[in-house]
Order: structure tokens, then sequence, then C-alpha cells
């Protein structure tokens, strides 16, 4: 591929996540929705995250690699947060 029309590329999908962040801001205005936010916060990562850390161009297997390992990264900062809410009001879990 050119330099050109990497170039190219790279805007255009520069430009499509900040028309996701505009509609995203329109969308915590006008009808807020949680789920739906996040949506667009995971298409918008998955564009950076393909396009700009160039990772549509590595091999299948790493990418195969990555995806578990993430989500697996991600399950396991979830079970923290029960422990930081006890944390904030510092009294031990009810028995």
């Amino acid at each position: 591929m050119s330099a050109e029309g990497s170039l190219k590329t790279d805007l255009t999908v520069y430009v499509g996540i900040l028309v996701l962040a505009g509609v995203q801001i329109f969308m915590a205005y006008h009808s807020p929705g949680v789920v739906r936010m996040l949506v667009i916060a995971a298409i918008q990562a998955f564009l950076a995250v393909m396009f700009f850390m160039h990772l549509r161009d590595e091999k299948s297997t790493l990418k195969l690699a990555l995806i578990p390992a993430t989500l697996f990264v991600l399950v396991m900062m979830n079970m923290v947060w029960a422990d930081s809410f006890r944390l904030i009001q510092f009294r031990a879990f009810p028995k």
C-alpha cells in the first residue's frame, strides 16, 4: 500500500471516529443510554486498534491470542469492583 493510500485511510478512520464522538455527545444530551454509548465506544476502540495500532496487518494467530487474553484481563479487572465499593465505606463484607 502506498503512503498516500495509507494517509487517506488514516484520515477516513480518524474522521469516522470524530463523527462517532459527535454522535456520542448528541446522544448523551438527547437520549442517554449506557448500552448504546458503550457500543459506540467499543466501535471507536475497535477502529483505533485495527487501524492506528496496525492490528489489521498482523497474522490471524496473533489476533486469536490477543482477543481472549484481553477478555480475560477485563473479566479479572471486573472482580475488583466489589472490593473497591467495600473499601469506600470502610467496612467488611456482610456475613
